[in-house]
């Protein structure tokens, strides 16, 4: 199992590749897209180990409270369900409860996509705008990580477990949360190179943002909370006018609703 930075995810498989037992079973833990080809992390680890068998681990796992031995729970996906049961019962313990899962696709991008709308949550946590926007606002945001995650072939019910609603809550609600940080310093006034040249931990929501913009446009994908969020981290938009931008969108059909 490989925990380590997107974009230094490659670098280290493929330092390792050599020393990887062919019979091992590989579980991706990093939670992001890649940002030039719009890749999830275990096909990146799948391309420098040579392998197509790298499947993943991901849920509402903040990693202080996981070492403080607090209880949590998280979901191993696999294409091959007797790699999944196998690591199920290495990892699963009395204050770690681990699920598994078929949906590999889903269970990668739950946890990668919730950290767009967990800036989100933050920046409005950052400038007091109230839990009837931020429920909202978290609710809408599950809503548009699944249409996007259902185009690139998950399974939409994955959305509302561990590694999707999961997660989402986890980060949106923790004072642990980077990418929710990010949204509070957002709030602040400073910008994201300040943010980010200010912190010792990486805040994968950020280059999961452009990657995810990119991946929704090829696939005619509607996200307008992602879209607003890359304009304020570039610098584009001012981040109180992106919420006002997003209540003033024309009114529809929460059931039919496809932005």
């Amino acid at each position: 199992m490989q925990a380590v930075p997107s974009w230094s995810v490659t670098e280290n498989a493929t330092r390792i590749a050599s020393s990887v037992s062919r019979d091992a079973i590989i579980i991706s833990a990093t939670k992001g897209i890649d940002e030039a080809t719009g890749q999830r992390m275990s096909q990146l680890v799948g391309t420098a180990l040579g392998r197509n068998d790298v499947g993943a681990l991901s849920g509402p796992n903040l990693a202080l409270e996981i070492a403080e031995g607090k209880p949590a729970t998280t979901t191993v996906a696999h294409a091959n369900e007797s790699a999944a049961a196998t690591v199920q019962s290495i990892l699963n313990s009395s204050v770690f409860r681990v699920y598994t899962s078929s949906d590999l696709i889903g269970v990668e991008l739950g946890g990668a996509l919730k950290n767009i709308i967990t800036i989100g949550a933050g920046f409005i946590d950052g400038h007091g705008l109230g839990n009837n926007s931020k429920s909202a606002f978290v609710t809408r945001g599950l809503a548009e990580i699944t249409r996007l995650g259902v185009a690139m072939g998950a399974r939409a019910e994955t959305f509302a477990g561990l590694s999707g609603m999961g997660d989402l809550v986890t980060s949106c609600y923790s004072g642990l949360s980077r990418n929710r940080f990010v949204g509070q310093e957002l709030a602040k006034g400073l910008s994201a190179a300040e943010i980010v040249a200010g912190m010792d931990q990486v805040a994968e929501g950020i280059k999961t943002t452009h990657a995810a913009v990119t991946v929704a446009e090829s696939l005619g994908v509607d996200m307008p909370i992602a879209r607003v969020t890359m304009a304020v981290l570039d610098g584009d938009l001012d981040p109180k006018s992106a919420i006002a931008g997003l209540m003033t969108r024309a009114p529809v059909s929460e059931t039919e609703s496809t932005h």
